[in-house]
């Protein structure tokens, strides 16, 4: 992940439960933002962990998880309140940009650990201080999201971090700590699950208006 240029309240308890006030308690899958494994500008990666540690500890749960890649045939995506962002919005455009939903039943959790937003935040919170409207938005900044469920997800993805080294070889961010992710019929695939013609890849490509409608109940 590289920046290409820059431009319902959540209650936590010691139960590592996420709660509101009308609804029974939702499961938090990770306690403490600081517990994951993260890696500045490899956002696949840090999702794929999660991923792992929600199948190692949660497994049960992974079936209501989706991995969700953010991108456009510009590869020019911008998001609000990201860390890495500047100034008061903190807004920056990405070429790409991964999140897991947690979706156990009419409620949904987005966990972002690029976000400045609470870990996790609920899904339309995140949606209208995250992406906002594309309304405002050029058309060659429209985001559009490839949904993959999380055990595909794990199964499927792999990635040699080519895309992360420049041509003499060196690295444009240091990489993570730990060998790279790879299945036997890959070493990177990486763009397959970027790229978001609807007709092609894992998964389901939505607009953000689709996204919404699939993950956000109105109460």
């Amino acid at each position: 992940m590289a920046s290409v240029s820059q431009t319902g309240k959540l209650q936590r308890q010691d139960t590592g439960i996420v709660t509101n006030s009308t609804k029974k308690p939702l499961l938090n899958l990770f306690p403490q933002r600081t517990d994951c494994k993260y890696t500045p500008c490899y956002c696949e990666e840090n999702v794929w962990k999660l991923c792992s540690d929600v199948n190692t500890r949660h497994q049960t749960e992974l079936q209501h998880c989706h991995i969700v890649f953010v991108s456009n045939d510009c590869r020019t995506i911008p998001l609000w309140r990201q860390k890495a962002g500047k100034e008061e919005e903190k807004l920056i455009i990405w070429d790409y940009h991964v999140l897991l939903l947690y979706n156990p039943d009419d409620r949904c959790l987005v966990y972002d650990l690029d976000s400045e937003l609470p870990f996790p935040t609920y899904f339309h919170k995140y949606v209208t201080e995250t992406f906002r409207t594309d309304q405002i938005l050029k058309p060659d900044y429209f985001r559009y999201f490839r949904v993959v469920p999380a055990s595909v997800f794990l199964q499927h993805f792999a990635s040699d971090r080519r895309h992360m080294k420049r041509a003499d070889g060196s690295w444009i961010k240091p990489p993570p700590d730990y060998p790279p992710i790879s299945i036997p019929a890959s070493a990177h695939n990486l763009d397959e699950f970027i790229n978001m013609d609807p007709t092609k890849g894992l998964g389901q490509v939505m607009n953000l208006t689709q996204l919404v409608k699939t993950f956000y109940q109105q109460p």
